[in-house]
């Protein structure tokens, strides 16, 4: 029975010595014959295995390398070496699978995070990437577990839509025709979708907050979390084609009610993970700082990693609205001297990352909540405030990534609703089951998004948003 094992993170963790355990994991080096440092992934620390002099046939000895599987019995003993309070002393190995250490990519060296990428399938097994996704799974844990204290119902939203959520129009189809140009035709030589699997034009999500809307007409407090697609062409360290979002819908909310849930939802996950990965957050510190001392001097972050997680945690997030945002902007001497990409003219025009980093870490040093966006550069379904040139959208803007959560209001008015609806071009027909809730018991409400693996690349400190999912999906890549 294999499950009699115990995990190389609870050996190491105890203080207990003198007792007979079984180990299984990776091995990452052997030396002298002797030594077999063991990593089981459920930490980044490895645990000594030590193979007695004679112990192990010559056959054994040779299949005991870098990547191989091994199943260790032994005696838990106190260490004699430097940095371990224990190690084991094998009386049996036995290897559950060999490597061939001549053509495994992991050799006990420094990797480039480019080239792990090319080998996603095996990168878990680093010290960074096990670091990452065990935070990564925390967070996870900490989203569930914050919505259910708050008695949020978990909603599983489509992931095969008719709608387009965003009005963006970057949308995978999804579809069973042939590709060959043999695909039925309408008159005008369009594709008659009719003919199709779901009999019309269907698409990967870009959101689950419209179907979202629907339930919290019924449950008030409803959150999702799953998987969204955008089939943009952006090549950038923030941007993904499949990723994951969390996007809570509360009934009976204002924008008011709307910030103080995310800024308090955001504090309450990355304490959590502060609270139960300390050892990787201290990895992921001390990794962020050496990659901060090849940069010159004006491009390092003020901050440490862990530094920038207490920083966040431990301050109210400043609110100011987009108004006010323009003039500190436009006023700044970065404007001024022209060290924007984007230069700041004018109200209305949509803020980019730059700007938004700017307010967060050059102007106000602290996390920052933007509120009442001009409404042509908003989504249909935000509310219209009274002045009739803003809308009630909120975004929260994080140091070292920018905008990391996105939310409004929503529009609660029937004819409000129709009247941005038809300005904008969107077929109120197609959304007539949305409209549904604003004909029947209609309440103020509202939600926000968060992209997960913005808050993964916020707390673990990783450059690049697709070092922060296993398989990351991005134009011309759709490996594993």
């Amino acid at each position: 029975m294999f499950n009699k094992r115990t995990r190389i993170k609870d050996l190491l963790q105890s203080d207990k010595v003198n007792y007979q355990t079984t180990v299984m994991g990776w091995v990452r080096t052997f030396r002298n014959n002797q030594f077999i440092a063991l990593n089981d992934g459920s930490t980044n620390n490895n645990l000594q295995v030590v193979v007695a002099l004679g112990s192990l046939d010559e056959t054994t000895l040779k299949r005991i390398t870098t990547g191989a599987c091994i199943k260790a019995v032994g005696e838990i003993i106190p260490s004699l070496g430097k940095g371990q309070k224990v190690e084991l002393t094998a009386t049996s190995v036995e290897i559950l699978g060999d490597s061939d250490a001549e053509k495994f990519p992991l050799q006990p060296k420094k990797h480039s995070l480019e080239f792990l990428r090319e080998i996603a399938h095996l990168r878990f097994r680093t010290n960074t990437f096990g670091a990452v996704f065990r935070v990564r799974h925390s967070l996870a844990f900490a989203i569930h577990e914050f919505f259910n204290k708050k008695g949020f119902v978990y909603l599983h939203t489509p992931i095969v839509t008719a709608s387009d959520a965003e009005g963006a129009g970057e949308m995978f189809k999804v579809t069973t025709l042939p590709l060959d140009g043999t695909a039925p035709k309408n008159e005008d030589g369009s594709i008659n979708f009719k003919e199709d699997f779901f009999g019309r034009s269907t698409n990967l999500t870009v959101s689950g907050q419209l179907e979202g809307e629907l339930a919290a007409m019924a449950f008030s407090d409803i959150y999702t979390f799953g998987p969204t697609f955008r089939a943009e062409n952006s090549n950038t360290t923030r941007h993904l084609a499949e990723f994951w979002m969390i996007e809570p819908e509360m009934a009976f909310s204002d924008l008011e009610d709307n910030m103080n849930l995310a800024e308090e939802f955001i504090k309450y996950i990355i304490r959590y993970a502060m609270e139960h990965n300390k050892e990787d957050l201290e990895f992921l510190t001390q990794r962020l700082d050496e990659e901060e001392k090849q940069k010159p001097q004006n491009d390092r972050s003020e901050m440490g990693l862990l530094q920038k997680l207490e920083f966040v945690v431990n301050n109210d997030f400043e609110r100011i609205t987009y108004t006010e945002a323009i003039d500190i902007l436009k006023e700044s001497n970065h404007n001024k001297k022209k060290k924007f990409n984007y230069l700041i003219d004018k109200w209305g025009v949509d803020l980019q990352s730059e700007h938004e980093r700017y307010l967060v870490e050059k102007h106000f040093k602290k996390p920052v909540i933007l509120t009442n966006y001009p409404k042509e550069i908003k989504a249909f379904y935000m509310r219209q405030n009274d002045d009739g040139k803003t809308v009630a959208a909120m975004d929260i803007l994080a140091p070292g990534i920018g905008e990391i959560v996105g939310g409004s209001q929503r529009e609660e008015r029937y004819d409000k609703l129709t009247e941005r609806m038809t300005e904008m071009h969107i077929p109120l027909e197609e959304l007539d089951w949305y409209l549904d809730t604003r004909r029947f018991g209609a309440c103020p409400h509202a939600g926000f998004g968060l992209g997960f693996e913005r808050i993964v690349q916020f707390v673990t400190g990783m450059g690049n948003i697709r070092d922060v999912i296993p398989f990351p999906r991005y134009p011309k890549s759709a490996s594993f």
